[in-house]
């Protein structure tokens, strides 16, 4: 058993500008971070990833970097940022920079050089071609929509761009760029920091050639994520940024690597690979979405059983030879408790029912800001209230294609990341105390119901029940190292499992949905007796362990089972 301090860490992930605003301009800032820095240790979190804060000109939230090395003037100055590490420090907690290396934004000085001239020495930092008979190089589908390839009339060329045009992928195939790379890594490592999550790290390596996609209908741009993900030579660039960079520090690294399997995962995470720590895997985030059509906007009702198949799969491959990360949701997904759970009949319960999962499975659990207490989707009426740039394209794309304003705006209540971005809810007050002024995007108008003030007066409420969950985790090894075993696989309504670690072993019994199914303790659990380390109903009698009872709605229970 390969221990580490990140495998038994607990992440809390920050979206500054949704945080805590200090200045009244509407946007949350580094000193708003600082300022909560005592509420996340109470909670007992270890590391706390922060989304981008380095400078931009803010087109997709700071994920367009004009400069690595300075801070956005809306979230402070470099200054701030170090006594915030400071302090952080102080009480024994991490920080985890988010870091994009596929890109750079368009307003970034080496952009600017490179369109600025084709002999420009900074030209072949980014990926630049010619035209196919006044069309773009290839039919490559931006995650954004549309093409991928934005013309630039000065040098009659084309640059790539898998996200927004803002944001024109890196070449890491020139020398200089992983160069200049990798000091800006160790830059930040010199620093102090304590790790990196990397953004779209799976797309720095892109098919020789850029070929065109797989196009059988002849459309003008297709999704040819194949082509620019996960391959070969990505791994190669991660081997030699740990090995020149990585290596020489303790810190903690994860990977966000869409369109793969646990199999593939090891490829990044294997203790013998020398690239990452960990990966977020995306396959438990398809299990509501349609193939094909306008793919995660298509929503479809999720199946408990697919959910067991992957998360199973996962935990089994991973076992002794990688390491997960678990989380249900983040600034790119919807709020957990209205996608997973039952925000209107029973918010409390599904949402603790959620919690006990993600903290229960092997792996680094990671907590989005605002899930601690609940927090919901937002249903804004217009479009014109959306700030994400993702959902702004998709909403017009759909117009376009005459599809009736009702049904789009039904999918983007659903699925948009505006859903996880609203200003995080602390008190009562106007603006839920997020900031003094006006909010960059509105808070959600539940807020006097669901705010971190009500929650810790409550001793009942979801927060205190994160604070157990976390405490438990650290008291109990098998919680953080035991293996997985999954029960009742074809039960439609119930997941659950056992953690094995030596002679001691965790059960953990969840009702996924609202009804009230019969559990029975499977032939192979021999125990009779068991201790009740957390419930998210009162429970009398909790020393003993029935071999049949029935749950209420969304319930979850964990024993720890005697020999």
């Amino acid at each position: 058993m390969n221990k580490k301090w990140w495998k038994e860490s607990v992440v809390y992930q920050i979206y500054p500008i949704s945080f805590l605003d200090t200045n009244g301009d509407g946007i949350g800032d580094l000193r708003g971070i600082e300022a909560k820095l005592d509420y996340l240790k109470d909670l007992g979190v270890d590391v706390i990833w922060i989304c981008p804060i380095y400078q931009s000109p803010n087109h997709d939230n700071g994920y367009d970097i004009s400069d690595y090395q300075a801070i956005m003037k809306e979230f402070g100055t470099m200054e701030d940022f170090d006594r915030l590490l400071e302090q952080a420090h102080a009480r024994g907690l991490k920080i985890m920079m988010d870091l994009v290396l596929n890109h750079t934004s368009d307003e970034h000085p080496w952009f600017i050089e490179s369109r600025a001239s084709k002999d420009n020495p900074k030209r072949d930092f980014y990926v630049w071609r010619k035209g196919k008979n006044g069309a773009p190089p290839n039919n490559w589908e931006s995650y954004f929509s549309g093409s991928v390839w934005e013309y630039d009339d000065a040098t009659d060329e084309y640059y790539l761009h898998l996200y927004s045009k803002h944001q024109p992928d890196l070449n890491w195939e020139n020398p200089k760029v992983v160069e200049c790379m990798h000091q800006m890594v160790e830059w930040w490592l010199k620093k102090g920091v304590d790790g990196f999550r990397l953004d779209a790290i799976a797309h720095i390596a892109k098919t020789v050639g850029l070929p065109d996609g797989p196009n059988p209908e002849h459309l003008p741009t297709v999704r040819a994520y194949e082509l620019f993900s996960n391959l070969e030579n990505v791994h190669t660039l991660l081997r030699n940024l740990h090995e020149q960079v990585l290596f020489h520090y303790d810190i903690m690294t994860v990977g966000e690597t869409s369109g793969i399997g646990p199999e593939e995962a090891l490829c990044y995470v294997g203790e013998d690979r020398g690239e990452l720590n960990m990966v977020f895997q995306f396959e438990h985030m398809q299990i509501d979405a349609l193939s094909g059509g306008s793919g995660k906007w298509d929503v479809r009702p999720w199946n408990l059983l697919e959910l067991k198949k992957v998360i199973g799969h996962w935990q089994a491959v991973l076992h002794e030879r990688g390491w997960n990360a678990n989380y249900w949701c983040n600034h790119d997904q919807p709020r957990s408790v209205s996608r997973f759970g039952d925000d209107r009949n029973y918010r409390v319960e599904s949402a603790k029912m959620l919690a006990t999962f993600m903290h229960t499975l092997e792996g680094t659990p990671y907590i989005y800001q605002g899930e601690e207490i609940g927090m919901t989707n937002i249903a804004f009426k217009s479009i014109d209230d959306y700030r994400d740039v993702e959902t702004v394209n998709f909403y017009q794309e759909q117009i376009r294609k005459g599809v009736p304003e009702g049904r789009i705006m039904e999918a983007i209540w659903k699925k948009s990341r505006d859903n996880a971005r609203t200003p995080m809810q602390w008190n009562s007050s106007e603006e839920a105390g997020f900031t003094s002024g006006t909010p960059w995007i509105k808070v959600n108008p539940n807020y006097p119901m669901i705010n971190v003030e009500k929650a810790l007066r409550d001793p009942d409420s979801i927060w205190h029940y994160y604070k157990k969950l976390i405490a438990l985790r650290k008291k109990h090894e098998v919680i953080v190292y035991g293996k997985y075993k999954l029960l009742l696989a074809e039960h439609p309504e119930i997941y659950a499992y056992t953690r094995t670690l030596g002679d001691v072993c965790l059960l953990v019994i969840l009702n996924f949905l609202g009804g009230e199914p019969e559990f029975k303790l499977p032939t192979e659990i021999h125990q009779e007796r068991g201790e009740l380390l957390i419930c998210n109903y009162p429970v009398k009698d909790e020393e003993e362990l029935s071999r049949t009872f029935r749950l209420r709605p969304y319930e979850a229970r964990v024993y720890l089972l005697s020999h």
